[in-house]
Formats: C-alpha cells, structure tokens, sequence
C-alpha cells in the first residue's frame, strides 16, 4: 500500500518498482526501442527493394550478429568503470548518428562479395552452403547499423545494472517487467507509426521519412538520460584489463547461468537463422495485405507494421501479470515457454496460408515470446555479485552472441535455395534448445517468492 499522501503517479511507480533511475531509463529506452523498431525491421525489406537478394539480407543478419556479439562485453566493462549515466549517454549519440547515416546510405555506394559456395546434406537434400552469385551489398545499410546498434548492445550491460541497483533481489523480474513495458509500448507504436507513413508515402521515401524521426528521438533520449538520471549510485567496478579479463569473467560466471546459456544460444541461433526474413516471407514470399475499417487497404509493407503492433500488444497484456506469476512459481517455467514460442514460430509462418487473419494469430503467437524477457534477465542478473552486474551480463552475451554471429549468414544460404526448408532447421535447432534448458536449466531461487 502506497503511503499517505502519495498520489496516484508515486502509487504506480512503487507498483510498478519505477525506481527514478529505472524510470529515466525506461523513457530513454523507449524513444531509442520507438526508432530502432521502426526503422531496423524493414532494413531487409529496404535492402531488397534495392536489389539484395537473400545472401546479402543473410549477411546484414550475420553482421548485426557480430556487432551484437562484440558490444556488450566493452559496454558492460566500460559501464562498470566510468558509470552509468555517462556510458549510455555516449551510446545514445552513437545510435543517433546511426539513424542519420541509414537516412543517407545511398551516398556511400555499394560492395560486391565475390561467389562462394559448396554443397552438403541437410535432411536428406543437398543444400548449397554460401552463394553463387556475387552479392551486392548496400555499405551505408551496414555502416549504419555499427553506430545505430550502439545504445541496444553497448548499453546492455548498463541498463542491467541501473534496474539491479535499484530493485531488491526478488522483485528483479518485476523491475526488468516495467523496463520491458516502456520499452515494449514503443514497440507497439513504432510498427504502427510506420504503418500509416508506409501507407501515406512510397516504401522509399516513407522509410526516410522513418529514418529522420528516428534520429530525432534518438538525440532526444541522450539529452534525458543525461540530466535526469541520477548517477550519485551508480557502483563502479574494475577497469577493463585485456583479454584476461574477459577469461576471469568468463570462468567466475555463476553456475546457475552455464545452464541457461548454451539452451538460450541454441533457441537464438534457430531464430537468428531466418529472423531477418520474416518481413521478406510476409512482403515478398506470401505478399499479404488487408483491409481495415476506417483506414482501408494496407499494402504487405504497411500490413507488416501492424502485425508487429498486434506481436508487441500480446506482451504488453501478458509481461507484468506473468512476471508475478514467476514469484510464485518460479522464472524457470516462464523462460520455458518463452524458448518455446521462439522456437516453433518460423516453420508456423512459413507453412501460413496468404490469409491476413491467420498472419495476425501468428503474431499474436509471437507476442508470447516475451513473457519470458523478464524472468529470462532476472535469471542472468540475478546470481552477480554487488558491482558486476555489467560485467556479468556482458560476459553471458558475449559467449552467446559469438557462437550465434554466423546464423543469419547460414539461414540466408539456405532461403536462397529453399526457403521452407530454412524456415524448418530453424524451427529444430529452437526445439533442441529447449528441451535442453527443461532437462538441465536451475532456477534462480531468491527470485521466487517465499
């Protein structure tokens, strides 16, 4: 119960563990999450509009992949030493100038990646590994994406730390929930937005129009977190030393993580493998519009838009009730069926009839997946020690996005010849990943209430 005199904002924020800091990061997480979803969705489309074929979409994948992989370890690091606050503001300005060189990328021309490729037996066919033909790849498009994926990667281990300082340890599921509405409610409106620009403008000149709006929420961001976070708690830990550092952290990673880690890498390489087709299958491959009350017909592109809006809406609805819910009965069950729901939607979307109903039930589906975010971040966080939750969280997304780097690369191989079939190896390595994490995954036991 709220105390006396508190009045109806302090009650929800106390609800909600909206902690100040927790809150200024929320609102920068979701004016950086409002342009990074309006905008990095439809790059492979945009790429295709432009000629890339699905080895050089895979290859963009691929590439997002190593920038994730290679981003959170120095961001948490560098969170760790120099604070917080300062830490994401600088990420936040390099993600801007990401937006500014994606709305420019035509002036930087384009690449082209030499042949390559061999055959090999994947279920009983054989599948062309590589590509061959050479690849035309877009060099802003890619350029663009090192800067504007710096406040998601860089930043991760620091958002991590900012809601672990400020929450006690059994409500870390609730604090990373409220984190995650913000920041899901941006994901609700970006699609949307982009939907009715997409609908109002060409696909070209309406993603530019995009793309600007998106630099401009980004540079408002930077300056909030920058003035109204709180830095006075944030907890300094080491320096980074070299590469040793990165082994120390590696080694002395809690147990209860190990675990979670290789089933969590295995569900996301499954997922990475055709993730950034997924607006190609229903733009391109199944070429689904619709047409609504009062607003008429959506093209694929603008329909794409919605279908996200319903994805985040379904877990908007589901995130905090389900959050609670893992007190009761634990994170392990959550982030069981968020693996679950991760692993099996690429060969559902795939096999999909070109109905706009059944495409919306499919992303209503999807919107299941990030029941589990919560609970899945309080079961990393949740074991570190005071003072390395950066360090922590970066060492575990360091393993898994290294070993999930080549994915997209391999699922854009594949779609080139055989889409479904891209679509269905997805689908088992998921499964695989799953069945892993119930037979061998541990719970993080502070998180469940007593």
């Amino acid at each position: 119960m709220a105390p006396d005199g508190a009045d109806v904002r302090s009650t929800l924020r106390q609800f909600l563990a909206l902690e100040r800091d927790v809150l200024v990061l929320s609102v920068a997480m979701f004016a950086f999450s409002l342009g990074f979803q309006m905008t990095s969705r439809y790059i492979p489309r945009y790429m295709s509009v432009l000629g890339a074929g699905a080895v050089a979409i895979g290859l963009f994948g691929t590439f997002g992949n190593a920038i994730s992989a290679v981003y959170p370890y120095p961001g948490g690091a560098v969170s760790d030493r120099i604070g917080s606050r300062l830490a994401l503001t600088l990420f936040g300005l390099a993600s801007t100038v990401g937006f500014l060189v994606w709305l420019f990328a035509g002036l930087f021309g384009t690449v082209t990646v030499p042949a390559l490729g061999t055959t090999v037996g994947i279920l009983g066919r054989e599948i062309v590994v590589g590509w061959l033909e050479p690849a035309v790849v877009p060099v802003g498009i890619f350029l663009g994406l090192v800067f504007a994926q710096a406040w998601k990667s860089f930043g991760l281990g620091a958002t991590f730390a900012v809601v672990k300082q400020a929450v006690e340890p059994d409500r870390l599921a609730t604090g990373f929930a409220s984190t995650e509405t913000v920041r899901r409610t941006a994901f609700l409106l970006g699609p949307l937005f982009a939907a009715g620009i997409l609908t109002t403008f060409a696909f070209e000149t309406g993603f530019r129009v995009i793309l600007a709006v998106a630099a401009a929420f980004g540079f408002a961001a930077t300056l909030t977190q920058h003035f109204l976070y709180d830095a006075s708690e944030d907890s300094l830990g080491k320096s980074f030393e070299g590469v040793s550092t990165v082994v120390a952290d590696l080694r002395s990673m809690p147990e209860e993580l190990r675990p979670l880690l290789v089933a969590d890498t295995l569900v996301r390489f499954g997922n990475g493998m055709v993730y950034v087709f997924f607006v190609i299958v229903v733009t391109e491959f199944l070429s689904v519009g619709v047409r609504l009350p009062l607003v008429g017909s959506l093209s694929p592109d603008a329909y794409f838009g919605v279908l996200l809006a319903i994805e985040m809406l379904v877990a908007l609805l589901i995130m905090l009730p389900v959050s609670r819910l893992s007190r009761r009965i634990g994170l392990k069950p959550v982030v069981a069926l968020g693996f679950s729901v991760y692993a099996v939607f690429p060969v559902l979307l795939i096999n999909a009839p070109e109905n706009a109903g059944v495409l919306a039930l499919l992303f209503a589906l999807s919107g299941l997946r990030f029941a589990g975010l919560p609970a899945h971040k309080a079961l990393i966080v949740g074991p570190a020690e005071a003072g390395t939750g950066g360090r922590v969280t970066g060492a575990y997304y360091l393993v898994r996005n290294v070993v999930v780097i080549p994915s997209a690369a391999v699922g854009g191989a594949i779609y080139a010849v055989s889409p479904v079939t891209a679509f269905s190896v997805a689908t088992g390595v998921g499964l695989v990943g799953l069945a892993l994490f119930v037979v061998f995954g541990r719970e993080f036991e502070a998180a469940v209430a007593g």
